[in-house]
């Protein structure tokens, strides 16, 4: 597993590094290629907080928790990562058995219509990321694996962008791109 940790109000020193690496690299027996962690570890007021992200082949699993001390937070976050794997693998499991979309939930009639004006809104973050191909079931998974209410993602039937959400219902419906 490759390590990229930062340290945000706080000095990386060797004794973190070593215990982070230990106690993260644990979980790379359920990844078959060679995954990437990214982890920040930092302070809040009088606790130290540890952000979690490893991704391989695409799938991404995050964690945050804050906790005393970096070394606790480093346990929780371990455990709440493979609490996480374990159930992308049940869910991806069952897929296969049963269908995760209706075609009528995926074909909602929502259209997009005119809003706001865009100009008082003020653009605070921008994100960018790899787009693997993959079909919806796999976006929702990945979407509910971080935390999200949409994910963006490339097709693997059409090889077009669509974006996958989270119905106020609580089903989930897909945008698809027209010409």
């Amino acid at each position: 597993m490759k390590f990229n940790i930062i340290g945000r109000k706080i000095t990386v020193n060797d004794k973190n590094s070593e215990y982070i690496t230990k106690k993260i690299g644990r979980l790379d027996k359920f990844f078959k290629t060679e995954a990437d962690a990214r982890v920040v570890i930092g302070t809040i007021k009088d606790k130290e907080y540890i952000e979690a992200t490893i991704s391989s082949e695409g799938v991404m699993f995050r964690a945050e928790v804050t906790d005393i001390d970096v070394f606790t937070a480093t346990d929780k976050v371990v455990d709440v990562i493979e609490r996480q794997i374990r159930k992308n693998k049940t869910k991806l499991a069952k897929k296969v058995k049963r269908e995760a979309f209706k075609d009528e939930q995926l074909l909602s009639g929502d259209q997009y219509t005119e809003g706001e004006d865009t100009s008082k809104f003020n653009i605070v973050k921008k994100k960018r990321f790899n787009v693997k191909p993959m079909n919806a079931e796999e976006a929702v998974l990945q979407m509910n694996l971080l935390g999200h209410n949409f994910f963006v993602f490339k097709n693997q039937d059409t090889d077009e962008m669509n974006v996958v959400y989270r119905r106020k219902d609580g089903d989930y419906a897909i945008i698809e791109s027209t010409d």
